[in-house]
């Protein structure tokens, strides 16, 4: 089966946060269909995130979301490659690689300088893709979180 990708709109909100209450259940959040609706609808009308959609036979099956960031060193912009996700009845038809090509070349057409992300230890599946599509371990750098 072939997929398609496209940049979300508020017209895809309903199919998209269908998707990112999974993706958060995946991370062990308690399922908000509504708050992470009302979340996603406040990123894409304010201009906050670039949300991109794998779709089949026009049924949205997994998507990434993109914050603009900027590096200190190379003083650009970049992407925050946060969030990822397939459909786990999906999975394994390279929709990740396209959701993370389709990512490399919104880097391409807003003249950012690349693509940041962070994933959990224990993610194995992501572990071993994010080496395969080109991205580098940073072993170096101590993440840090201060939450209010």
């Amino acid at each position: 089966m072939c997929y398609t990708i496209k940049k979300a709109s508020l017209e895809d909100l309903d199919e998209t946060a269908e998707l990112f209450d999974l993706y958060r259940i995946f991370y062990r959040q308690k399922s908000d269909l509504e708050k992470g609706k009302e979340f996603l609808k406040e990123r894409i009308l304010n201009g906050e995130s670039d949300i991109f959609l794998a779709e089949i036979d026009n049924k949205a099956v997994g998507f990434v979301q993109l914050y603009k960031l900027f590096h200190y060193t190379k003083l650009q912009k970049q992407w925050l490659l946060s969030d990822l996700f397939v459909h786990p009845d999906f999975r394994g038809r390279g929709i990740s690689i396209g959701l993370i090509n389709e990512s490399k070349n919104w880097c391409e057409l807003t003249g950012a300088c690349g693509l940041m992300l962070e994933t959990e230890k224990t993610n194995t599946i992501g572990n071993t893709l994010y080496p395969r599509c080109g991205f580098s371990y940073d072993g170096t750098h101590n993440y840090y979180h201060w939450w209010r």
